[in-house]
């Protein structure tokens, strides 16, 4: 669970210069409510953003499964409004890093 622990880490601390070394530089992430994708450096962006919002709040992060090829995580995210989504991120791995990643989302009730 080493990457897991460090991605968590830089998450939680909000620090974008920790979080992006453990991303491949032919990084990308998919889309699957838009169908389309973004690179590394549009990924960067996404994030920091995202930090920046007071509506969500990460309850919980966990990793299901870690191994040299994949990463399998688990989260829970809280909205403003009270409303929560159940989010699972598979992130394919290369060398150590995060080649590919694809989340999945449903409302929970």
């Amino acid at each position: 669970m080493k990457l897991h622990k460090a991605i968590k880490k830089a998450n939680d601390e909000k620090d974008i210069e920790s979080l992006m070394p453990l991303y491949h530089e032919d990084f990308e992430f998919v889309r699957h409510q838009s169908g389309t994708s973004l690179n590394k450096s549009e990924y960067r962006v996404m994030i920091s953003a995202m930090w920046t919002q007071t509506n969500l709040h990460e309850v919980m992060h966990r990793c299901i499964y870690e191994n040299d090829e994949i990463l399998v995580e688990h989260s829970v995210i809280r909205y403003q409004d009270e409303s929560r989504e159940s989010l699972i991120s598979v992130k394919m791995l290369e060398n150590g890093q995060v080649l590919r990643q694809e989340t999945g989302a449903s409302l929970m009730k």
